[in-house]
This record gives C-alpha cells, sequence and structure tokens, in this order.
C-alpha cells in the first residue's frame, strides 16, 4: 500500500505541475518559469501538509523523486503545449486532477501521521488546494478556490472526508480511494460544465 500510495502521490505531483506549467504558457513564462510554477503547485500542498504534521523534513525536499514529475510537466507542456491546449479546459482539468488525488493521499498521510479523523480530513483539504492557492498567486490570478466558476473546496473536502471516513471504519482500500478520487474529479468537472457555485458570501443579490 505504501508503493502504491507513493505512486498515485506522485502522479497527483505531476498533475497539478502541468496545470501549473500551462498557466505559465498562458502567462508568457519561460521554460524556468513553467518549472518553478510548476514545482511550486505540484509540490506546494505536500509541503503544506508536512509543515503542519511537524513530521520531520518535508517529504519533497527528503525525497529527491518528488522533484520528478515537475520536470517531466515542464518539458511535456513545453514541447506539447499546444496539443494539450486544444482540450477544452485543458488547465482545469488537470487541476481537478491532482486535487482529487491529493484529498485522499493528504488525508492518508495525515491519518498515518495520527491525527484524528475530522483534522486529517481538514488537512486533506489543505494539502488538495494548497498548490493551486500558491499557483495561482504567484502567476497573479485569483485562486481558483475563490472562485464563483464550479465547485472546488467542497469537492476536496467531500474526497477529504470520505477517506477518513473509510479509514476509520476500516473500509479503505485501493478500490476505495480509486472510488473516491473519481467521485472527487467528477464533481469538480461536472460542476463547471453546468456552473454549479456555492451560495456568494453577501447573499442571494437583487436581479
Amino acid at each position: 500500500m505504501a508503493l502504491t500510495q507513493l505512486v498515485v502521490d506522485l502522479l497527483g505531483v505531476f498533475f497539478f505541475a502541468v496545470s501549473g506549467s500551462l498557466l505559465a504558457v498562458r502567462r508568457h513564462f519561460d521554460i524556468v518559469g513553467s518549472l518553478m510554477l510548476g514545482t511550486c503547485v505540484g509540490l506546494g500542498g505536500g509541503i503544506l501538509r508536512d509543515v503542519v504534521l511537524a513530521d520531520g523534513v518535508p517529504r519533497a525536499f527528503d525525497s529527491p523523486i518528488y522533484l520528478v514529475p515537475p520536470v517531466v510537466a515542464a518539458v511535456v507542456v513545453y514541447f506539447f503545449a499546444h496539443a494539450v491546449q486544444r482540450f477544452h479546459n485543458a488547465l482545469l482539468t488537470f487541476d481537478a486532477a491532482g486535487m482529487a488525488l491529493f484529498s485522499v493521499t493528504g488525508t492518508l498521510v495525515a491519518l498515518t501521521a495520527g491525527m484524528n479523523p475530522a483534522a486529517a480530513a481538514i488537512l486533506g483539504l489543505i494539502t488538495a488546494v494548497g498548490g493551486g492557492v500558491i499557483r495561482d498567486v504567484v502567476a497573479n490570478d485569483v485562486p481558483q478556490v475563490f472562485r464563483a466558476r464550479g465547485l472546488y473546496a467542497i469537492p476536496a473536502l467531500l474526497g477529504a472526508g470520505l477517506t477518513s471516513l473509510a479509514s476509520w471504519a476500516d473500509w479503505f482500500s485501493l478500490a476505495t480511494g480509486t472510488v473516491i478520487a473519481v467521485l472527487v474529479f467528477g464533481l469538480r468537472m461536472v460542476s463547471l460544465r453546468y456552473r454549479w457555485t456555492a451560495p456568494p458570501a453577501g447573499g442571494h443579490r437583487a436581479p
């Protein structure tokens, strides 16, 4: 299970890093900027998680393998940016995939560290959205989590909560985690397609 979790974690880093590199293309960054932005989003959420856990050196710094996905993402986007961007909402799709995976793996890491289920779910949420917030702030953009365009934090929290619940009930397995991640990804993408949003902070506005 540990190896599987590592592979899924690295896959999440890659998906997030691709979203960062695609945003770098939109902002006309050079290849170094693409690599830096991809690294920020790919590793940012996990670093925040590990800092909160205070469990030694963050994994991104302790294990060099975590640096591989951002490099691969930057190279892929450099050579295939136009092909990737032909897909509608490519950036948001990769972002949703990374968020879905991190909502599961981030929660599992927190549970393994001894956090209670509720706290682990919150840390899973932070892991899932943290990198995207860093990416958008660095690129001088409004973070996706704050935009009234589709649901973002809600799917991530749902995924983290279900992961925590499944682990507490001793139901969690690779299949369960996969179903949860697919559910989170699907909810995020459907909310974008049909423009589902959370209620506005100021209540209902007059037409």
